[in-house]
């Protein structure tokens, strides 16, 4: 989809977007960066608002992990997000709210305010094109194989996710 088509269908309906994790500084910041690559390198960055946060505040204004930013930067993703904990005003700014893990879908259940805010909680997993897997590990406890596997996963469902809302589907 070239980029003219793809802003005029976007101009009826921006939509906005926030991934969330536990401490906000490994998954969900790296989704939120892979996600602004694409959608600035398509040029809708006017038309889609992304952010991300944590379902835990302990890392609040903390950039994210160092190593989740080195292995990001060699794949070219700058990630600068300020660690933040999901607040209830979350539920009426973003159109979807994106959870990496059950644990943080769960949890953001219990956070929404109605159902109506619940219906826009979705798994990252959801959106998923060519690899099989049930959940966005953590990689914090984990070494090199464990960030550069969640980017794997991340560039993955962000393209999946991207497509999604290209075509008006967001699952």
């Amino acid at each position: 989809m070239d980029q003219l088509s793809v802003k005029d269908e976007f101009k009826k309906q921006p939509i906005s977007i926030l991934f969330v994790c536990l401490g906000n500084i490994c998954r969900s910041p790296s989704a939120d960066g892979i996600m602004h690559h694409l959608v600035e390198k398509e040029g809708s960055q006017d038309l889609i608002k992304i952010d991300s946060a944590g379902t835990y505040g302990g890392h609040t204004g903390a950039l994210p992990d160092a190593r989740m930013r080195q292995h990001a930067a060699k794949r070219g993703y700058e990630l600068t997000h300020r660690s933040r904990k999901v607040r209830t005003q979350d539920f009426e700014d973003f159109d979807l709210i994106i959870a990496m893990d059950d644990n943080n879908f769960e949890d953001l259940q219990l956070y929404a305010p109605s159902s109506e805010a619940r219906k826009k909680i979705h798994r990252m997993t959801d959106y998923l094109q060519k690899i099989p897997i049930d959940h966005v590990p953590d990689p914090y406890y984990q070494g090199a194989d464990g960030f550069e596997k969640v980017l794997d996963i991340l560039e993955d469902a962000c393209a999946g996710l991207l497509l999604s809302i290209r075509k008006g589907i967001t699952i």
